[in-house]
């Protein structure tokens, strides 16, 4: 196993979530609000985003580093063509535990089987309301919600079965359609995991009055669904977990807002165009791509990156909850993966 590279903070680097393309088909308001991304929005060009070959470089060196986790991101990732020859590839590096992937879910129909074929372990699948009305509101009425139910009934059958579903609440917008939420998928076997509404980016126009807590959250499932506390599968994992009294079922609290879990973040970020960030709301990242394509070795790329980790001090979400507003913020969503 690779020798554990070490930040400021003594955190390990484990896991690298690789947006394979910026582009989605849907049009989130608090990552991709359809206002500023319209039918002219300049995405990167094919000769702006990193190859196969180079992704699936960056990630062996990554893995060299020291990850042992990798989760394939967008945008929606299964915009990105020929995704499966990808996924294949990182699938056969070494030392790798988990391989995931991150999707609206609208493309699964089509693609789940070649997925799974692949060598993908999991999938982790954004929706964010049950009510199809609501959910078209929060994805700009790109799609539906019995699209996306579809596709993970498809993935169920090509034999994924850790299929987690990722809700990010906004009060006002989706709140009022948690607790049936959790209903529907208590008993599926699925996982949901809410999110408190996040200030990633420049652009969702965030206010700590649009985020729904993880502890109002909880106690309006329990209210209904009574639930107690897990230990966390492993450390550094994002996710609260409780599990219903009755055995049915878990659900996750994602809390980055209220109660930040920055002491054990083990989590970089590589960008379509080859940006490597320290943190998901970190201002700039560092250009792994020129190096790429300028001839730099093995050695002098894997020393550039674990340099980068060794010097990190990342800690924004701890600042944030102590000075409540932070001026500058960092990089889009939809570049990084969130």
């Amino acid at each position: 196993m690779p020798a554990v590279i070490r930040d400021k903070f003594g955190r390990p680097i484990r896991d690298l979530r690789m947006a394979v393309i910026d582009k989605c088909n849907f049009r989130c308001p608090y990552c991709m609000p359809a206002e500023i991304f319209g039918a002219d929005y300049d995405f990167l060009s094919k000769s702006e985003l990193l190859t196969d070959a180079e992704i699936v470089r960056l990630a062996g060196l990554f893995a060299q580093a020291g990850v042992t986790k990798f989760r394939i991101t967008g945008g929606e990732p299964l915009l990105r063509p020929n995704l499966p020859d990808m996924i294949a590839q990182l699938a056969r590096l070494p030392n790798i535990e988990d391989l995931a992937m991150t999707t609206n879910a609208t493309y699964l129909v089509d693609h789940a089987p070649a997925l799974k074929a692949a060598g993908l372990y999991r999938l982790t699948v954004s929706l964010d309301s049950l009510d199809n009305e609501v959910f078209q509101r929060m994805n700009g009425r790109r799609g539906t919600v019995e699209q996306v139910l579809a596709g993970i009934e498809s993935a169920k059958s090509a034999g994924f079965t850790n299929i987690k579903i990722n809700c990010v609440v906004k009060k006002g917008m989706n709140d009022h359609t948690i607790v049936d939420m959790a209903r529907f998928f208590k008993s599926s076997g699925h996982v949901i995991r809410f999110i408190e509404y996040m200030d990633v980016g420049n652009l969702n126009g965030w206010k700590m009055d649009d985020v729904v807590t993880a502890s109002e959250i909880l106690q309006m499932i329990d209210a209904e669904m009574p639930l107690e506390p897990l230990d966390p599968n492993y450390r550094g994992e994002v996710a609260r977990r409780y599990r219903y009294l009755d055995g049915s079922g878990e659900i996750g609290l994602i809390t980055s807002v209220t109660q930040p879990f920055c002491s054990d973040c083990t989590r970089a970020r590589l960008s379509g165009a080859g940006e490597y960030y320290t943190c998901l709301f970190a201002q700039g990242g560092v250009d792994l791509r020129a190096p790429l394509r300028s001839g730099a070795s093995d050695e002098e790329i894997l020393a550039l990156l674990t340099g980068v980790w060794q010097n990190r001090t990342d800690r924004y979400s701890e600042l944030r909850t102590s000075f409540t507003d932070i001026p500058v913020k960092g990089a889009e969503m939809y570049r990084i993966g969130g």
